[in-house]
Parts: C-alpha cells; structure tokens; sequence
C-alpha cells in the first residue's frame, strides 16, 4: 500500500468520529411531506431575502417579522422541543412543534395587519396582548432549543425587572417599573425590541453573508482552502499546524462561526496533525484556536462586525478594514506556537502531499478568489454590503463554471437550503436577544452599569479590561459569541470608551499648556480646597501636587504627564466634571474619538471570543477534542494557551493607535507586536528554535513587554535589538545540535 493511501485510509479513519457525533444529533431528520415543505420554504425564504436585500424596498418592521416568523417556523420544526433523539423523533411532540411553528407564524401575520393600529397606540384589544405574549413567550423557548437556558433565564429575569421586582431594589439599580402594555409595545414596536436594530442586523446583514458562505461552500471552497494550505505550509516543520491556521482563517471568511470552522475543517487538519507528531489534546487546541480566530478575520467576522458597526454608526467596510493587522497578529500567535511547539517535540516536515498551490488556485481557487473580490471591490465603491453580498453570489455562480465543480440549478437550490440550515440558530437568537437589549435600553442600567465599572475599576482602565474580560468569560459559558457581544457592549461599552479617550486626553495635554476650560477652574479652586475636594471623593493629590499644579496651569507652562493625569482623575468630582466636560472634544481631533469608540467595541468583541478557547465551558475546544479523541478539558487547557493574543491584542487596542487610520502607524503597530508576542510565547515554553535556559526565560518575557511597550519607539527599537541578538545565539546553538548527531555519525 503506497504512502498517499494510507494517509487516506488514515484520514477517513479519523473522520468517522464527527459522524458519530452526528449520529447523535439530537435534531429532528425531516423526511417525507415535511421534508419537502422545509426544501421548498427554505429556497423561497432564502430568494425573498436576497430580493429584499438587494433589489426590493421593504419596511424594516415587516422585514423583520417575516423574518423571524419563517425562520423561527424552521427553528421549530428541525429542533424538537424535547432534546432527546428518539423522544424529539416522536409523533406527539412532532404535531406539537408543527403547532407552534404555525401560531408563530399566524402571530407574525397578526403582528403585520396591526402594525398601524397597535404601534405607539393603546391596545384595543385584548387579543392584542396575547398576540404579543405569545410572540415573546415563542421565541424564548426557540431560544432555549437552540442554545440552553441561560439566554431564556437572562430574558425572564430581565422582563420580570423591567415589570416587576425592579421596583424593590433600592437606590441607582432600583427600577420604579412599566405596565404590561408598554413593555409589550416596547419589546414588540420599538427600536430596541425584537423586532428592531438586532434584528434588521440579522435579517439583512447576517442573512445574506450567512447564505454567501453557503454558494461558496458549495462551489467547492472549502476543498480549495484545505488544498492550498497543505500545499503552501505542508513542507515546513510543525507545516500540518500551519495548514490548521491558514485554512481556519480562509474558512472564517466563509462561516464566521468558530465552531462550524473547527468541524469544516477540523476533520482534515486534526488527523494531519495527530500523524505528524502532534499529541491528540495540541492538535484540538491549535484547531480550535485557529477556528477562533475565524470569527476575527475578515470580511465576515461573525456577526459581529454588523453588529458592531450599527453600535458604533462606522461603517462595515472600515471596521473590516482597520480589523485586518489585528487578526493577522492573532492568527500570527498560533502560528509562532505551532512552530515553538514543534521544535521542542522535535518533529520534521511530512511533506505537502496533494495539488500544488498554483493547481489548487487553477482547478479551485477561482470560486473563492473572484466572489470576495467582487465582495470586496463593490464596498469599495460604495455599495451596501447587504448589495455586495448579493454581488457576490451571484459571482460564486458565474466563476463556478470556470472550473469543474460548475453550479447548476440543483447545485444553487442546495445552497440557498444550506444557508436557510445555517441561519435557524442565529436568526433566532439575535431576533430574541432583542429583548434583553430593550430592557436595558429603557432602565438605562448600561449606563449605571458603566458608571460602576468605571468606579470599580478606580479610573484603571487595566482593571476594566479585566473586570469586562471577567463578565465575558461568565457570560460566554452560556451565551454564544455574538450574544455576549451585544450584551456587553451595551453595558460596558461607554465606561470603556470614557477610560480610553482620558489616556489619549492625557497624552494630547502632556506638554501642553492647559486649555482654557482647565484654567478657568482653578481661578475658583485654591490648592487647599482642591485637597479637600479630592479627598473626599477618593482622588489622590497631596498639598505640594495641587500648589505645583495650580502654578503651571495659571502660568501657561506646559503639563506634565503626572498633571495632565491629574487634571482627569480631578474631572471625576461631580463640582468639577461639569466645568469641563467635553474636554476630550476640545483636545482630542474627530478621528481619535473614532478610534477610541472603536476600540472600546473591539475590546469587548475580541475578549467575547474567550468562551471559545477557556475552560470550563469551551464549546469550539470540546468539538476539537470530539474529533481528535483527546480529553476535552485538556483540550480546553491547551487551547486556552495556544490562544494567549486573544488577551495581549486588546491591550494594544486600548492603550495604542492599532486601530486608527494612519496605516504606517499601525504597521509599526503591528511590527513589533509580531516580535512581541514571540518572544512572550519563547519565555513562556522555555524553548525558540533550540532550548531557552531558565534564567533566559524572564530576560525574554521583558523583551517581549518592552516590543508591546505602548507608544515607544526608543524602547521598542531597544527590544527588537535584543531580540535579535537571542535568536541569532539561540539558531546557532539549533543548528550545532542538529549537527552534532552527523558529526558523531
């Protein structure tokens, strides 16, 4: 038997593990009559999209309804309400979702014809509030099927605070309470409910880059992006990991979604790793890593790029834009870990095997290359994504009969169904959680929630990094990535984005004379009631620091670092704050507030992504570990170290211009960063291309902060100097070591 079928029966050996876990699938199978009515309505709601989308003019409101009415009628059907295979298989409970799929259905048509009567008005009714209840009450238990209790459980407890039980908790989070109408009409007619901002996310947005993903699926991408990784990092050593990233991060274009990434393409990276060398537990985690970070590369990025990018009113081509370096600094991480991993386990090149990479972009590579460019060239110029995802299908089909995988009438039915399959889970959650955003939309306990934050943190914003990356890791165990996002975002956005323009404040004041709002106010405060005040309200400043500043201020002279900080910690006082607020408008040009805005959201989005890959829940580590065979905690561990840039970047988010629009600014950025994290990765495993002493090790963990210093040329030059001294000693010792087994020889 030759080489190449081994490696075959080996790798068809390895897949059989996702099978069974299929296999075990508790979704219903739907066959028969309701097997065709799913075939039909999926290819005539996935057409009505792309219609409504990209050539008619439909109101939101009706949009959305249709929306989540036909999908949440799917979400029923193919998810029973009992989680059991063989009881969700059953007659009784399959008449029962049928049943609720229809009043669903009926519910939104009622919810359309009322719209004028009910919207902003008293119901007339009391059909009307069962209507809306029923709507709610619907799309809760959806909720539950698709991703457990802990999303319905959130919403339960946050409509029952918004009603009820608000009102008896005292002081700021205390919450006087709203009728059942006005909630209703809220959750149901206003912006923030369910059928507002989230959801015109999800029916226009989503949807159609969900169903793009699908055409290219289909078109035989996923083959090509398997082929041209194994064909460009199969010959270098740890090259099986290597095909793990550049496949996961071509394929995070497509599905945007870390789990659906690792099982795509974890069933052929995973076998290759394991026969190279790989133990089982590193091979999941490098997969499940890479696929991560997927929902960090663009275009696609989840949902979460067209989330963010209505949050923050930036567009999505530019959000995708500045997101790229970042990304490519994640992806650069597992890249630097395989490779380290791989030296210290002494393993060797096991050779690419398969096309090329030019015959891969030759027989394949067209039906992935032309549709993003297409994607990407139509934003450019100006059009709606939502138009340029639909340009872009249309491309997938056209480039399609420019290879041998030619998509027909049957090939494009296959995908639009595929992508309906697809977006059932995600329609229904971003539609629901709509709920969750009402209510803390219309308590205002975002912001109370930020303003706590923020004296949590003590003006720190290291500490409200971790105090965010805290709630993201409890929120993640039972929300999925997106869901986090949203809810996070919305509570912690502001508090973020407040500590993030302060630093950039305090570094345009930093030699500087004080603007004039500042001067005016210490005219009123002497030094002494400056103490006084700051004391009391928790500020740190002795009687020589408010003399010396009030001096400098008065005087004109330029600020130092310690007064400009000074100045801002002093803008917390509630006697003060008024006096200058808008500082930051003033000191700070349009562009930077962008950033800091940006950066705020991509922090939150980035540390949501930590469920993934951090244990105990850790879903795209545990599907990793399915298919390698390995402990899934174990698994859970290893991913969590391989996936370390998912903490390092969003401190370069918040302390530098990573994501402003200067691109040499960001290039260096990102320069350095690459050096940086290396040498993080070298110091933490105690091994580069030879063996690291230990008392080297701490030596490079300096080298690499001072890479990842923010905003310091001299420092940063200083540690990339020193970095290449200790590579060049450490290849040198590598290469006397490979030597020595031939010299003995």
């Amino acid at each position: 038997m030759s080489d190449e079928q081994r490696q075959t029966d080996a790798a068809s050996t390895d897949r059989s593990e996702p099978v069974d876990i299929e296999a075990a699938n508790p979704n219903r199978e739907l066959t028969g009559w309701l097997g065709w009515f799913f075939f039909v309505a999926a290819v005539l709601v996935a057409l009505w999209h792309i219609w409504a989308n990209s050539l008619g003019i439909v109101p939101d409101l009706t949009r959305n309804v249709i929306h989540f009415g036909s999908f949440g009628l799917f979400c029923a059907l193919i998810f029973p309400m009992v989680r059991s295979r063989a009881a969700g298989q059953g007659r009784l409970t399959l008449w029962l979702d049928i049943a609720i799929g229809a009043v669903l259905v009926a519910c939104c048509v009622y919810i359309l014809v009322r719209e004028r009567a009910l919207s902003g008005r008293s119901f007339t009714d009391p059909l009307d509030f069962v209507v809306c209840i029923v709507v709610i009450l619907i799309g809760i238990e959806l909720t539950r099927r698709t991703t457990g209790w802990i999303i319905p459980a959130i919403i339960v407890v946050a409509l029952g605070y918004i009603l009820w039980w608000g009102s008896l908790i005292p002081g700021a989070m205390g919450f006087p309470g709203l009728s059942l109408e006005t909630v209703l009409q809220r959750a149901i007619y206003g912006e923030d409910g369910m059928f507002g901002i989230i959801a015109t996310i999800s029916s226009t947005y989503v949807v159609m880059f969900i169903l793009f993903g699908a055409f290219l699926t289909k078109s035989g991408a996923n083959e090509f992006i398997i082929e041209f990784s194994r064909a460009i990092a199969g010959r270098i050593i740890g090259g099986p990991g290597f095909v793990a990233v550049v496949a996961s991060g071509l394929n995070g274009t497509i599905s945007g979604s870390a789990v659906a990434n690792t099982v795509s393409t974890g069933v052929m990276t995973i076998p290759l790793m394991k026969r190279s060398g790989f133990p089982a537990r590193i091979a999941a985690g490098i997969e499940a890593s890479a696929s991560t970070g997927g929902q960090l590369m663009p275009p696609i990025m989840g949902a979460g790029a067209f989330v963010m990018a209505t949050f923050t009113e930036i567009s999505y081509l530019e959000i995708i834009a500045l997101a790229f370096f970042p990304a490519l600094l994640f992806f650069a991480g597992i890249a630097f870990n395989i490779r380290v991993l791989a030296k210290k386990a002494g393993l060797q090149p096991v050779g690419a095997g398969g096309p090329s990479a030019w015959q891969a972009v030759k027989t394949r590579g067209i039906t992935f290359i032309v549709p993003l460019c297409v994607l990407v060239g139509a934003l450019i110029i100006g059009y709606t994504p939502t138009y340029a995802a639909g340009a872009a299908i249309l491309a997938v089909i056209g480039s399609s009969w420019l290879t041998a995988n030619r998509m027909g009438p049957r090939q494009i039915v296959e995908a639009l169904v595929l992508g309906v399959r697809n977006m059932i889970l995600t329609a229904v959650l971003l539609v629901t959680v709509g709920l969750i955003v009402m209510v803390i939309t219309t308590t205002g306990i975002g912001n109370t929630f930020s303003l706590l934050i923020t004296s949590w943190a003590g003006g720190s914003l290291i500490i409200a990094i971790i105090l965010v990356a805290i709630a993201s890791l409890v929120l993640g165990m039972g929300l999925p990535v997106t869901a986090a996002y949203i809810v996070l975002a919305t509570l912690s956005a502001p508090a973020l984005e407040q500590l993030i323009s302060q630093g950039q404040v305090i570094a345009a004041m930093a030699g500087q004379p004080a603007p004039q709002t500042v001067s005016t106010i210490f005219m009123l405060f002497t030094p002494d009631l400056l103490v006084q005040m700051a004391g009391q309200w928790g500020v740190p400043l002795t009687a020589d620091a408010a003399s010396s500043l009030v001096d400098t201020v008065t005087s004109g002279a330029p600020l130092t670092q310690v007064q400009a900080a000074t100045i801002m910690e002093l803008s917390r006082i509630p006697d003060i704050a008024p006096m200058i607020d808008g500082i930051g408008d003033s000191v700070l040009s349009a562009a930077a507030l962008t950033t800091a805005l940006l950066s705020a959201h991509m922090i939150i989005f980035w540390l949501s992504q930590d469920s993934n890959v951090t244990p105990p829940v850790c879903l795209t580590a545990f599907a990793a570990a399915a298919i390698a065979g390995s402990p899934p905690m174990r698994t859970g561990i290893s991913a969590w170290k391989i996936s370390k840039t998912l903490y390092i970047v969003p401190l370069l988010f918040a302390y530098t211009p990573f994501l402003s629009d200067d691109f040499l600014v960001v290039f260096e950025i990102f320069a350095f960063g690459l050096l940086g994290i290396y040498a993080l990765i070298v110091a933490l495993e105690g091994h580069a291309e030879a063996p690291v002493a230990w008392y080297l090790r701490p030596v490079i963990a300096v080298i690499g902060v001072a890479l990842l210093w923010p905003n310091d040329l001299i420092v940063h030059l200083i540690g990339a100097v020193l970095l290449v001294v200790f590579m060049t000693v450490n290849i040198r010792l590598d290469r006397r070591r490979l030597a020595a087994p031939a010299a003995r020889g």
